[in-house]
């Protein structure tokens, strides 16, 4: 999902030597080349061009269960029959004939990925979610190299209209972007997606906090290379200290002087490609 811009936003001074950006002393050039360094460098290219970066939903259901669920959005889920163990891996199989051996997670630790809460949380008898029975199997998901058929567990209920099938690829065992890139924060601030217009013309998407809770001058900052294009957002600063802003969101246009190809557009405040800003599951974390 999208990068949320909280209400309330802490806004630091003073700005340094002329650069607006609100990402320290170095400027762009310098948070920008440090970004392409990382994701040359990290692995975290290698795991985008040849890893499992999934871009789709991680599970699949009917919409009467959809229905359901959102219904009862209080609802823990628990297992609640015997369960088969997982094999040791599987295999990820693009629509271009190329494969991947993964990992896999039990039926158990799929049921977790659903729930919103805590493993050690308990819940009413009648107010929880019951895992009966689980069926390893295969399920199509679009990933960044495109169309997938990915191992899966399909999860079935005594108390849902249907099954729901999860992918089962273990992603806290194989490597990801953020794993390779490492520590990254943005803050509240800062690009948060983009849509390409025609091959050299993006309408990127941002977020920002205004102590004065009105509308800034934005605007955004660009450096294309051959594989990566990096955008991060300059705003004017117009505090006198540390302010309770509000969030304001704004969009763009920005025309690249190369089409964009299969190049990766990073932020440069995160170092991270601007997809995990809209799918999140495709960079995953060890420490989500």
């Amino acid at each position: 999902m999208l990068r949320l811009v909280v209400t309330l936003l802490v806004v630091v001074v003073p700005l340094l030597s002329g650069d607006r950006l609100p990402i320290g002393p170095r400027t762009f050039e310098e948070h920008a080349a440090q970004a392409i360094g990382t994701w040359r460098t990290s692995g975290a290219a290698e795991i985008w061009r040849n890893g499992f970066v999934p871009v789709g939903d991680l599970s699949a259901m009917s919409p009467k269960v959809l229905k359901q669920i959102q219904h009862d959005e209080e609802y823990g889920w628990v297992v609640a029959g015997p369960l088969p163990p997982p094999p040791a891996e599987a295999q990820v199989r693009w629509d271009d004939g190329s494969t991947m051996r993964v990992p896999v997670i039990p039926p158990r630790k799929a049921l977790l990925a659903l729930s919103p809460w805590p493993e050690e949380y308990t819940f009413p008898d009648g107010e929880a979610y019951k895992l009966t029975g689980a069926t390893f199997t295969t399920m199509r998901l679009m990933t960044v190299r495109g169309m997938a058929t990915v191992p899966a567990w399909r999860l079935t209920f005594s108390n849902l209209p249907g099954p729901i099938d999860r992918v089962a690829v273990d992603r806290d065992a194989v490597r990801t972007v953020k794993d390779a890139v490492g520590e990254h924060t943005s803050g509240d601030q800062g690009i948060t997606d983009f849509t390409v217009l025609h091959d050299r013309t993006l309408l990127v998407s941002y977020g920002y906090g205004s102590c004065s809770g009105e509308a800034l001058d934005v605007s955004l900052r660009v450096r294309e290379e051959p594989d990566v294009v990096v955008l991060a957002l300059d705003v004017p600063d117009r505090s006198t200290g540390v302010c309770a802003g509000t969030g304001q969101l704004g969009q763009d246009v920005i025309r690249l002087t190369e089409p964009l190809g299969d190049r990766v557009v990073l932020d440069a405040m995160d170092r991270l490609p601007v997809l995990c800003h809209r799918a999140p599951d495709a960079c995953h974390s060890r420490d989500r």
